[in-house]
């Protein structure tokens, strides 16, 4: 009966019913499949009614009392979706500031769990959605570290930028910020004077993308100074 009635609650959107039956259900019959069923239902209603942080600690207690449920999948999917929807804002917001001193955990957390769907349930329900946006995350990531290293460019932290690309190309391959990625390390070498590194460089570019590996193009800069 409680069951029935926080469901019913949960499909009317009356949230905060259904979280009171939901809660006193799992509290009264903690050990039965109704209230494992209930907790994975309350991660859903604290995500609707804007409690995430509350929905998520209901992921992390689900998935460490039942790691081999059939619907744990459902669980880390939920987590990922939750850090998903706070980290376009929070990896805007930080261009422009002092981007070394705030990473966007958020997008990591989200990436960590999406992975998890991906990786241990190929053949869950959310796996393809999953796959998705883990996909643009690590676009945005890979972005969010090309800013970083531009950042410290202007600065002149040249050593610092240097580690920031070469963590792009070494973490995000495939992704489209490989490629200033490699102009940047390119651009550091060289005023670092690492010769020989800025040469292997310069060959992985010319290899990766021959159409603009020409040594000046059309505005009459070098194909590095674009990315600068």
């Amino acid at each position: 009966m409680l069951y029935a009635n926080a469901h019913k609650a949960m499909i009317n959107n009356d949230y905060e019913y259904a979280i009171k039956q939901y809660e006193a259900l799992t509290s009264r019959f903690p050990f039965t499949s109704e209230a494992r069923q209930a907790r994975l239902d309350l991660i859903y209603v604290y995500y609707r009614k804007g409690e995430k942080e509350t929905a998520v600690d209901a992921v992390e207690q689900f998935i460490r009392e039942n790691p081999t449920h059939p619907r744990v999948d459902y669980a880390w999917y939920m987590k990922g979706l939750i850090y998903f929807e706070r980290t376009p804002f929070s990896v805007e917001r930080f261009f422009g500031v002092d981007m070394a001193k705030r990473p966007p955990t958020d997008a990591i957390k989200s990436i960590n769990a999406f992975t998890t769907v991906v990786t241990q349930y190929p053949n869950s329900e959310y796996s393809h959605d999953a796959l998705k946006r883990l996909t643009y995350l690590r676009n945005r990531l890979a972005d969010y570290e090309i800013n970083v290293a531009r950042w410290y460019i202007k600065r002149g932290a040249y050593i610092a930028a240097a580690r920031r690309a070469e963590g792009v190309v070494e973490q995000y391959d495939g992704s489209p910020a490989e490629q200033p990625a490699l102009a940047i390390l390119l651009n550091c070498y060289q005023r670092l004077g690492y010769a020989e590194l800025a040469t292997n460089v310069e060959k992985v570019y010319a290899y990766n993308y021959p159409a603009t590996s020409e040594p000046e193009n059309a505005s009459g800069k070098h194909w590095w100074q674009i990315w600068r």
